[in-house]
């Protein structure tokens, strides 16, 4: 025995210890003392997520993301896959003037920047929920999550501003008709 123990150096016990630990993990998990990721799933559900657009320079007659379209979603710089869009509200940048009674103000269209317009996108997509939220391609959906809207003639990036989980998801008009040109 002692010449068994006087063959090993340090990196062999080190190996022997990490296998010997990957074993009891093993155990403690087919004997569900431990979650897994799976276990961890309450339930799969659709849900409804809004991107904000900020800044976005559209010289164009229309604006180019439309409700009832498919817009391909990157999330956290990693591509997921073609989603539907709901519904698009956008408005051109605003500037706050005096009023003649110099004690309100109006907002008027920001003449310094007219193409320049802020949007907000509704997007739909199956998610799976879990206690900490709901879990899209990979990726916890929650509000200030980045992500890229691509289509086929747009790239736009945005944060996440609302995320809703609903059996029915409701399908939003575009709120707004403004001309871009």
């Amino acid at each position: 025995m002692k010449n068994v123990f006087g063959k090993l150096n340090i990196v062999d016990i080190i190996i022997i210890l990490g296998v010997i630990i990957a074993l009891f993990v093993g155990v403690f998990t087919v004997k569900h003392f431990r979650q897994t990721a799976d276990k961890q799933i309450e339930a799969t559900s659709q849900i409804s997520f809004q991107v904000f657009l900020r800044g976005v320079t559209v010289t164009g007659k229309e604006f180019p993301i439309k409700a009832g379209e498919k817009t391909f979603i990157t999330i956290r710089n990693v591509p997921y896959t073609e989603l539907n869009v709901n519904g698009v509200v956008y408005s051109p940048r605003q500037t706050a003037v005096a009023a003649k009674n110099d004690k309100q103000f109006i907002l008027i269209k920001d003449p310094a920047q007219p193409s320049i317009f802020d949007a907000i996108v509704s997007i739909t997509d199956t998610a799976k929920i879990t206690k900490d939220g709901a879990v899209v391609g990979g990726n916890k959906i929650k509000m200030g999550l980045p992500v890229t809207l691509e289509g086929e003639n747009y790239k736009f990036n945005g944060t996440i501003s609302d995320v809703h989980v609903t059996s029915d998801v409701k399908v939003e008009d575009s709120g707004e008709s403004v001309n871009v040109g």
